[in-house]
């Protein structure tokens, strides 16, 4: 790694890596044959693709029917390259201003949401320059961050107040950086002054994905490779569990909301069993990383 793409020390990082974690065979891991393979990656990205030509023509229609058709084109892509998808916990809520807060563990985490609870994304600059997945992350709205540039971070916190001020929703994976699912990170405090600025609720939710390791997106994994490993999977079942919100007025400041909603979220995981990878949550280099998110 060069001195100019070296990350900034204060951003967060996670001892997750692709051999470490995602080739982790876990205790049922079976493939499928690379002519399903080929098959699923083809028709998940013409999914994706048919998403991105047909967006503009549902610009024009109400909210609620473009949220709806966000969650039916979602469930697609995602049944496409093979995942399937289930819902559990609380009824999802149809409407009004959410802050939407879930721990992160693969890119596949961002169409698991919106098939669920479809809202504005938080996500790193660098998705944007992502073929395919950028120009449907643009599309959909996403409040894109430079974690180079932490000074610009409160322009985005108020540019998230503003879009639930005015009753929307707002997805943010707090972790700032992907985890295998085995282990997990601290929940980064700056998106929750969205929700104590305009009196949103949080509503934490939990993903977990069944193998986890080929669903896993960690350290220095390419897209490429995390997009084979995926089709090439006999099955993944991923599971979101939707927790009872969190009310913002309940907190003095976003420091204690951010624990809340991390401690609801780590008390759902103490709920599953997985088999670590990880002997202890140490200190790795930053580029162990592979989506990061300032506090």
């Amino acid at each position: 790694m060069t001195a100019s793409t070296a990350p900034s020390p204060w951003l967060p990082t996670a001892p997750c890596t692709p051999g470490r974690c995602a080739a982790h065979p876990g205790p049922a891991a079976p493939r499928a044959g690379a002519v399903q393979g080929v098959l699923r990656l083809a028709a998940g990205l013409a999914a994706v693709l048919a998403g991105v030509l047909l967006a503009p023509l549902a610009a024009p229609l109400p909210a609620g029917r473009r949220l709806l058709l966000v969650r039916l084109w979602c469930r697609v892509v995602l049944r496409a390259f093979g995942v399937r998808v289930r819902v559990t916990g609380a009824h999802a809520p149809a409407a009004g201003p959410l802050l939407v807060v879930a721990n992160h563990v693969s890119w596949l985490d961002i169409p698991l949401v919106a098939a669920v609870l479809p809202g504005r994304t938080l996500a790193k600059r660098e998705v944007r320059g992502w073929p395919v997945l950028g120009p449907v992350a643009a599309l959909g709205g996403t409040f894109f961050v430079d974690r180079d540039r932490i000074r610009n971070l409160p322009a985005t916190v108020e540019a998230m107040t503003r879009a639930l001020a005015a009753g929307g929703r707002v997805v943010v994976f707090p972790e700032g950086s992907t985890w295998c699912g085995r282990a997990g990170g601290v929940f980064r405090r700056a998106a929750f002054q969205a929700a104590l600025d305009s009196g949103s609720d949080v509503q934490p939710v939990r993903i977990d994905y069944r193998p986890v390791g080929p669903a896993a997106f960690v350290g220095e994994d390419t897209l490429g490779a995390s997009l084979w490993r995926i089709a090439t999977a006999r099955r993944i079942e991923a599971e979101i569990r939707i927790l009872d919100p969190i009310s913002s007025m309940r907190y003095p400041d976003r420091r204690a909301l951010a624990l809340a909603a991390q401690s609801t979220v780590a008390r759902e995981s103490a709920n599953r069993s997985f088999s670590s990878v990880h002997q202890c949550e140490s200190v790795k280099p930053a580029s162990a990383s592979s989506a990061r998110t300032p506090s």
